[in-house]
């Protein structure tokens, strides 16, 4: 008989790596954002807000994969900051737009050199700047899987 407790090893699972490999990244980035008074999540919306200029606050949650109860708080935070504006769309009341600030594009300058920083501190004798590129390729396809599979929580029913 197969041993279907082997299925539920931690080494055994997918979800574990992707795990700990996304909080040690997010550790890696620590000591570059707090010289910018920032969290992770705050710099992925100010990522995306450096990219696009101006977004809906939907947009942003759709890039980030970001609840809006999670993505209001934050953009909270950022405006107290005096890194973002937020302004209710003149076509549609309920759209409310985000955009940078002065403070916030300037801080773009900062955060320039960031991700050579990650990479460089990610390659080592194993692993190379294209086997990152490579493995990049392959975590995006795999966010558009999950995106594509995702049910919400009410959705799911437990038998």
């Amino acid at each position: 008989m197969k041993d279907d407790a082997a299925s539920l090893y931690l080494e055994n699972q997918l979800c574990f790596p992707l795990y700990a490999a996304s909080r040690l990244t997010t550790k890696v980035y620590g000591p570059y954002l707090d010289k910018m008074d920032l969290t992770y999540p705050q710099y992925l919306v100010l990522l995306v807000l450096w990219q696009y200029q101006t977004l809906s606050v939907k947009e942003i949650g759709q890039r980030l994969y970001l609840e809006s109860n999670t993505l209001t708080p934050l953009l909270k935070r950022l405006e107290q900051k005096g890194l973002i504006q937020r302004k209710r769309s003149a076509e549609d009341e309920r759209t409310v737009n985000i955009s940078l600030s002065k403070a916030g594009k300037s801080l773009r300058e900062e955060a320039l050199s960031i991700p050579q920083k990650i990479t460089s501190s990610f390659q080592d004798n194993a692993m190379q700047e294209e086997d990152l590129v490579e493995f990049q390729k392959t975590l995006f396809g795999l966010v558009d899987i999950l995106a594509k599979k995702t049910l919400s929580i009410k959705d799911l029913k437990v038998k």
